[in-house]
């Protein structure tokens, strides 16, 4: 019998038969065209039987349905670090990768196996996933060291403490001159290169002085911190690293913006205080103004009767630079107290910069705050293994084998980059209980997306895939973005990540319709190519706040200009003469301003608005005019619908668009 025949005395179709037939216990693919006679009696002599069975466990399966909506599904808390890699982020949810990164996707990220993303986006996929996702606390990974360092301390020995050079951290206003003074101290170029003579990093360096007195040679560390407003994060883990700051303000310009904030973070992190009065070589140097100022900002000098040490200097010609040195030994002498380690002890050691260079892989710039740093030491971050000491080089970039308490030495062998503020603690041998493998640390590469929005939202969103050099401007360009708040525009940063722009970046950025921002990197060849082909736009900048300000602009270019009405002039109507289907002719007389032939107007009735059209002609004494006086009467076509009405009030208008700037929000 034909499949179709069958199927019609069944009263179904071939494809519902072709469905039951496996269900029955019967073996006939879809390609069969006929059944043995014997085969098709048994299928309509159990027909009837089968769809009993299959009415029953579809109510079955609706009945469960109904019992797991009703039923609460109780969900599995889990806890995130604040980045995690697509690998870790499987097993935590004991999910296959495949799966999770197919989630992924779905939600617009293009995220590999061994990338991290943030915790905001982990925490919407588990919960899409009906889990509860919870942020870890922070660990001793990422923690500032003073309080860490404070305990370490405690537990040594007070007998051997001793004195160790003093850490001096410079800050101030953009420009002003840190760079350029910690040169003269120096006696290096070392503005020279910095783009746009603009510090770009943390510089660490070490200078010795000899005591005028005494003839004793002491030990200086300075760190020298960007004095651009995005660098807010790096200036304030300077001033978390040092035991005394210099503020350096400009004699010719005296205290700016991030002057003050400068002065905020040197507070809270209760540093004893100097003021470097910079660029007194200046005709227009005003040193007084620059008193008068800090006095105003709570910082009396000492001559004015208050507490703040300044000390003119001039970075250019060398002026100063000798009392300045004087001043920050004694300063450290008051405070010789606190500013004491045991080069014996627990080697322990602050992250200021790290980055990953293309020959010698992730490498670190640390201050070494207790206890003596040693070549293949064994680094460690909280119970992390972060590698092995192979070679330091200090600022002069010379190899040296060990570092002393209060040194700066950049650090090569790491197995990945540590986060700035990361306390280092250095072993000469691993414990059994130390993680060989590096879980929930944050890394600079990191996938972002954006939090969903509903569809009502109107948000527009610049999209950013970030590629810097190192990790401290990857911190600080992203938290000068996140600061740039708009109703209408929101900056999104897709990925942040270090090294060269690469293919990966490309593709990331055509499927996120983003942009990609290198600061002090390359682009690949590959990428350039593939970028050309797919038409992403990729930008690399010399000088951060160029980046900083290309984003703000393309920020404004989506944001919709303030529409303002500027009235022209305003009339009376005083007899209506004629009306069409879209137009009249009235007679007005001028109260106020001029109407103007071709302007916008609005129809007022008792102040309310009734309708708005064009003034189509304007005539006096049957000449046309172009516009009317005060005072004057004449007759107007109006080009709109013919709502109008003796006594209504006429208003002639013209819009006049505003662009509005992220700075005036």
């Amino acid at each position: 019998m034909n499949i179709s025949e069958l199927a019609r005395k069944l009263k179904i179709t071939t494809n519902q038969l072709y469905d039951a037939l496996p269900h029955m216990g019967l073996d006939i693919g879809r390609r069969a065209v006929k059944v043995d006679n014997m085969v098709a009696q048994k299928i309509m002599k159990n027909w009837g039987q089968y769809q009993q069975t299959l009415l029953k466990k579809q109510r079955e399966e609706e009945e469960q349905r109904i019992l797991e909506e009703i039923t609460p599904v109780e969900k599995k808390h889990i806890s995130l670090p604040a980045s995690i890699t697509v690998r870790d982020f499987a097993v935590t949810l004991n999910i296959p990768v495949t799966k999770l990164i197919q989630v992924l996707m779905n939600n617009g990220i293009l995220a590999a196996l061994n990338e991290r993303i943030d915790f905001d986006t982990a925490s919407i996929i588990a919960e899409d996933l009906e889990f509860i996702p919870e942020q870890e606390k922070a660990s001793e990974a990422g923690v500032f060291m003073t309080d860490s360092l404070k305990e370490v301390l405690d537990r040594e020995p007070k007998e051997q403490l001793v004195a160790r050079p003093p850490i001096v951290v410079i800050m101030g206003h953009v420009d002003h001159g840190k760079t350029k003074l910690l040169d003269a101290i120096r006696l290096t170029n070392v503005v020279a290169r910095e783009s746009g003579g603009i510090t770009q990093h943390i510089g660490a360096y070490q200078v010795s002085k000899k005591i005028k007195k005494t003839g004793e040679e002491k030990i200086i560390s300075f760190i020298d911190t960007p004095g651009h407003e995005a660098f807010t994060t790096m200036r304030s883990r300077g001033a978390r690293v040092a035991d005394i700051a210099v503020l350096v303000v400009a004699a010719d310009d005296g205290v700016k913006p991030q002057t003050i904030e400068a002065i905020k973070i040197i507070q809270a992190a209760s540093l004893p205080l100097l003021v470097a009065i910079n660029k007194i070589d200046k005709p227009d140097a005003n040193i007084d103004k620059v008193k008068r100022e800090l006095s105003d900002n709570g910082l009396i000098p000492e001559d004015w009767g208050g507490k703040t040490v300044c000390v003119p200097v001039s970075a250019k010609e060398g002026t100063g630079i000798d009392d300045l040195l004087e001043m920050i030994l004694l300063i450290a002498d008051i405070e010789k107290a606190t500013i004491v380690a045991n080069p014996h002890g627990e080697t322990v050691a602050t992250v200021i910069e790290s980055h990953i260079d293309k020959n010698e892989g992730p490498v670190a710039t640390i201050i070494v705050q207790n206890g003596t740093l040693e070549q293949h030491d064994f680094l460690l971050v909280g119970n992390a293994f972060y590698g092995k000491v192979r070679v330091m080089r200090d600022w002069k970039k010379d190899i040296v084998p060990i570092a002393l308490p209060s040194q700066p030495v950049k650090i090569i062998g790491l197995k990945m980059t540590p986060v700035i503020g990361d306390m280092m603690k250095a072993v000469k041998k691993l414990d059994k209980h130390v993680e060989k493998e590096i879980k929930h640390t944050a890394s600079a590469s990191v996938v972002v997306t954006p939090r969903r929005s509903s569809s009502k939202e109107t948000t527009k969103s610049v999209n950013v895939i970030l590629k810097t050099d190192t990790l401290g401007s990857l911190e600080a360009i992203a938290n000068a973005l996140l600061k740039i708040e708009h109703p209408e525009v929101k900056i999104t940063i897709i990925s942040k990540d270090l090294g060269s722009v690469t293919t990966a970046d490309v593709l990331r950025a055509e499927a996120t319709h983003a942009y990609i921002a290198g600061f002090h990197v390359m682009a690949t060849s590959n990428a350039l190519d593939i970028a050309s082909e797919k038409k992403v736009e990729i930008k690399l900048y010399k000088i951060i706040y160029e980046l900083i300000d290309d984003i703000k602009l393309r920020a404004e270019s989506l944001i919709s200009p303030e529409i303002n009405r500027v009235i022209l002039g305003v009339g009376r109507v005083i007899k209506v003469f004629r009306t069409e289907s879209n137009s009249m002719i009235v007679g007005c007389v001028g109260l106020e301003g001029s109407l103007e032939t071709g302007a916008r107007s609005m129809i007022l009735r008792n102040d309310h608005k009734i309708t708005e059209g064009k003034i189509g002609k304007l005539q006096s004494g049957k000449q046309d005019i172009p516009h009317t006086k005060s005072g004057q009467e004449f007759g107007m076509l109006f080009e709109g619908k013919p709502l109008i009405q003796e006594g209504d009030i006429v208003k002639a208008f013209k819009e006049e668009k505003t662009k509005k700037t992220l700075s005036e929000e």
